[in-house]
């Protein structure tokens, strides 16, 4: 008998997070909702719930040692590993923000979830997703954190607004992600950056053009990659994002 597959989806209680949540539960594996809210949670996990997809809360502060450790311990106890890791919790520290005129708290606290978040949650997950046959870890970046599109054609007026604390935070992560990459590179273990476009959430004040289940179909994509796909790479729906 195969052994259900397990993902586990940090900021799932709403908009990309959810969609990705419901995408992979849809395929029968269990999926961990991962907030640090609890009654969004809760009725994220019931709403998935309703609609057929073995869900489960994870209470998840990725800014929170002693929470992340708490998660990684709920995983271990429910089946002993993990399959799937997909670091969508992210935050932009409001707008505008003029790298001249940004607060540095702000910076640092963008960084303390979109970055640091995504290596404190990583570390505490893969002695969990060594134990898995095809661990998969999806790390949700965007296009603002491209250097090669930011420089390019058009620069920051085709890729966001001019931001000190989100892209670059973005930047910080795409790079982090290619580290692991090379770390990991001698294990089963793929690693990948997702970029899921200019998707309507509250990040952006539902300003975006694309659904949230358009936004996460790229990750859902990512999280399934063969045992001979790629790692340390950065994509989106129409192929490879340039660093």
């Amino acid at each position: 008998m195969t052994e259900q597959t397990v993902a586990l989806v940090t900021g799932a209680n709403k908009g990309i997070g959810y969609e990705i949540a419901a995408g992979l539960g849809a395929r029968g594996w269990a999926v961990g909702v991962g907030a640090r809210d609890t009654a969004r949670r809760e009725a994220a996990v019931e709403k998935l719930r309703a609609a057929g997809v073995d869900a489960f809360g994870v209470p998840l502060d990725v800014t929170d040692d002693a929470s992340v450790t708490a998660a990684a311990e709920l995983l271990a106890g429910r089946a002993g590993r993990l399959d799937v890791l997909v670091n969508n919790a992210a935050i932009t520290g409001g707008m505008p923000q003029a790298p001249s005129q940004v607060d540095p708290v702000t910076v640092r606290l963008v960084v303390e979830t979109n970055v640091i978040g995504v290596i404190r949650v990583t570390n505490a997950m893969l002695p969990l997703l060594r134990r898995s046959a095809s661990p998969r870890i999806v790390n949700m970046s965007s296009s603002v954190g491209s250097f090669a599109l930011q420089t390019g054609p058009g620069g920051v007026e085709t890729t966001g607004p001019i931001s000190g604390a989100y892209a670059p935070s973005k930047a910080f992560l795409n790079a982090v992600t290619l580290h692991y990459a090379k770390e990991l590179r001698d294990t089963n273990i793929l690693i990948n950056a997702a970029c899921p476009g200019f998707v309507a959430t509250d990040l952006n004040g539902f300003r975006g053009i694309r659904t949230p289940e358009q936004g996460a179909a790229v990750a859902i994509r990512l999280a399934t990659l063969p045992d001979d796909g790629p790692s340390g790479e950065f994509f989106e729906d129409a192929g490879v994002v340039p660093w």
